[in-house]
This record gives structure tokens, sequence and C-alpha cells, in this order.
């Protein structure tokens, strides 16, 4: 037997406002709501098809680099348009020390979690690695 990823977890200190960024990024919604102490907003697929996200309430603010990120494909646009929209949604561009060589573009939610948005879209991968 092997373990199954069940959801991916992001500490906010406004979880809903992540949550919203994050469903706008990946066109996902919230999926459930518990509130209490912490406030945990659970966001995903209509559908449920893929591990979700939970965004949780946390009292500290992000101080250093993820050592955990997201890799995003753009998919039915390019990697600079796709930049631009997140952009547009509330992400900024990071400098975490990459070169100025590399493929990806790093930028940061709402709150400064970094993620990483690849070159090819999902349009140019091989149908045996796009997930549907």
């Amino acid at each position: 037997m092997t373990s199954r990823i069940s959801v991916l977890v992001i500490d906010a200190n406004d979880p809903r406002r992540i949550a919203a960024f994050w469903c706008a990024v990946l066109g996902w919604e919230v999926i459930e709501e518990e509130p209490g102490d912490p406030l945990v907003i659970t966001i995903g697929p209509a559908g449920g098809s893929a591990p979700g996200i939970d965004v949780v309430a946390v009292p500290e603010h992000k101080t250093i680099k993820n050592r955990l990120h997201l890799d995003l494909r753009a998919d039915g646009s390019t990697q600079a348009e796709e930049v631009e929209r997140l952009i547009g949604l509330g992400a900024r561009r990071v400098d975490v020390g990459q070169g100025p060589d590399v493929s990806w573009v790093i930028l940061g939610d709402p709150e400064g979690n970094e993620f990483c948005v690849l070159s090819r879209s999902v349009q140019d991968l091989p149908l045996s690695q796009r997930i549907d």
C-alpha cells in the first residue's frame, strides 16, 4: 500500500482572501468552510476530481521562502498572458535567487506564498502528460 495526497494546505492570515485568490487562479470554488479556531476553507474543482487545498488561518506572517510550492501551467494561453492574468488577480513577481536564464516565472500570492508559472502550456505537453 502507498499513501495518496488528500489535500494541500496553505497557511494564511486572511484565509478568505487567499481562498478567493486561488479559486480565481484555478477556476475552482469553495467546497467547505469550517468556522472556528482556526478557520479552514476548503477549495477545489467542481465535482472534487482532484486533491483540494485547505486554506487555514494562522496568526504569524510568512517570513522565509516556501519549502514546498505549486507549479502551474497555462491552459489555453501563453506563459506571459497567464502571468499578467495572475498579477491582475493580486499576485506579484518574487525573486528567490533564480537566475536570469530560468524558463519559469516565480510569483507570490497576496500573502507572499511562492508559486511558479512554467514555460510550456498544457496544450504543449504530450497527451500522456496531461491530466484532464
